[in-house]
C-alpha cells in the first residue's frame, strides 16, 4: 500500500476539490487540525504508480506503508475523549472508558475507521446539537443519518434515545465499517442501507435528519427531506454559508441554531 499525501491550503483545496475528488473516489481523507492552517489531503493507493500519478498531478509527497500500517494509524491518531454534554462520550481508545454517573457507556469509535471518529468540527459540532436537541425528548423518536460514515451520528442517536434510527451511504466500505461500529458498541437497531442520498426516498415522517454533506449535494437534495420535523447539517464551509442557508429557507426550514468553529459551520433547522 502507499499512501499520497499532501499539505494544503484551504484555497489550493477549494480550487482542486472536484479534480482530486473525482480521481480519488472512496480512497481519500481530509484532516483538519485545530490551531492549523492547512489541510492535510491524503489518498490510499493499492499502487505506486497510482500515488505517482497524484504526486505528478497535485505535487505532495508518496509514502510506502508498513505492512501494518492500519494499526500505526490507528495508535497515531488516538486521541482524548469527546464528551458531548452530560449523556455522551466519544473516544477511539481500545479500551472502553467508563461513563458518568447515570450516563451510557462511551461511543468507541476506532481512529483506523477514518470515516469520522468525532474529531473533526462538523462532527463534534452536529454531535452537540443533537444531543441539545433531544436532551428533553421522550425514548423512542426517530432518525435518519445522510451519508452516515463511521456511523457515528446514528450510534449516537441511538444511544441518546433514538426508537428507529436509518443510516444510509452509498459507499459499500462505510457501510461495513459503520455496521461493524454498531456490533463493537453493542448497538442494535440501525438500519444500514448502501443508498445514494440523491436517490433516498423518505417512506414516513422523522423526527430528525443528521446530514454532514457538501454544501453542492446538501443544496441538490433538500426538496426531498420534507417530512422531517428538525435537520441538523454539517460539512458546510463558512463561505458557503449564505448559499445554504438560502436553500434551506427556499425548502420551508427555518435555521434555528448556527455553529462556527474554524472554516466549518454546523446548523439546526426546523420545518418551518
Amino acid at each position: 500500500m502507499y499512501l499520497w499525501q499532501r499539505l494544503a491550503a484551504v484555497s489550493w483545496w477549494m480550487a482542486n476539490e472536484d479534480r482530486v475528488r473525482q480521481d480519488a473516489a472512496t480512497d481519500l481523507a481530509i484532516t483538519e487540525q485545530p490551531g492549523k492552517k492547512r489541510l492535510t489531503i491524503e489518498i490510499a493507493c493499492d499502487s505506486q504508480t497510482r500515488a505517482t500519478n497524484f504526486r505528478r498531478r497535485f505535487g505532495g509527497r508518496v509514502i510506502k506503508l508498513r505492512a501494518d500500517w492500519l494499526n500505526e494509524f490507528a495508535r497515531a491518531h488516538r486521541t482524548k475523549p469527546l464528551r458531548v454534554g452530560e449523556r455522551l462520550v466519544i473516544t477511539n481508545a481500545e479500551v472502553r472508558l467508563p461513563s458518568r454517573p447515570g450516563g451510557s457507556d462511551p461511543l468507541v469509535i476506532p481512529a483506523g475507521a477514518a470515516f469520522g471518529t468525532g474529531q473533526h468540527a462538523t462532527t463534534a459540532m452536529s454531535l452537540r446539537l443533537l444531543e441539545q436537541l433531544t436532551r428533553t425528548w421522550k425514548p423512542g423518536w426517530s432518525m435518519l443519518d445522510l451519508g452516515t460514515g463511521s456511523g457515528i451520528f446514528a450510534l449516537a442517536g441511538k444511544r441518546l434515545g433514538a426508537g428507529t434510527a436509518v443510516a444510509v451511504d452509498n459507499d459499500p466500505v462505510a457501510i461495513s465499517t459503520a455496521r461493524g461500529n454498531a456490533k463493537l458498541n453493542r448497538v442494535r437497531g440501525v438500519d444500514f442501507q448502501i443508498v445514494d442520498v440523491r436517490k433516498w426516498r423518505m417512506a414516513a415522517h422523522v423526527d430528525v435528519i443528521t446530514a454532514n454533506l457538501f454544501s453542492e449535494l446538501l443544496i441538490e437534495v433538500l426538496p426531498r427531506l420534507r417530512r422531517v420535523s428538525w435537520l441538523i447539517l454539517s460539512g458546510v464551509m463558512r463561505d458557503q454559508e449564505r448559499e445554504v442557508m438560502t436553500a434551506l429557507n427556499r425548502n420551508g426550514f427555518h435555521v434555528v441554531t448556527v455553529r462556527r468553529r474554524g472554516k466549518w459551520i454546523a446548523a439546526l433547522a426546523a420545518r418551518s
